[in-house]
């Protein structure tokens, strides 16, 4: 029987192709606005999963349009 585990960090590239191929200048950028939480660990960077996850539900939760409510 096989788990799936969820992890509790991203790399900055596997953060990059979460939030959909964006650039990485823009995922350090979101960190400094602290739209997404960053962890070091060593010298490298990771962004915590839960941060990702609220900061999609986020754009979601803002997107309007005239023929479309927000959810």
């Amino acid at each position: 029987m096989e788990t799936t585990h969820t992890p509790l960090l991203r790399s900055i590239p596997d953060t990059q192709a979460d939030l959909g191929r964006v650039g990485r200048t823009k995922v350090y950028e979101l960190i400094k606005n602290g739209n997404l939480e960053a962890v070091n660990i060593g010298r490298r960077s990771f962004v915590t999963t839960t941060s990702i996850e609220a900061y999609v539900r986020r754009l979601a939760g803002s997107t309007t349009t005239p023929d479309r409510p927000a959810a």
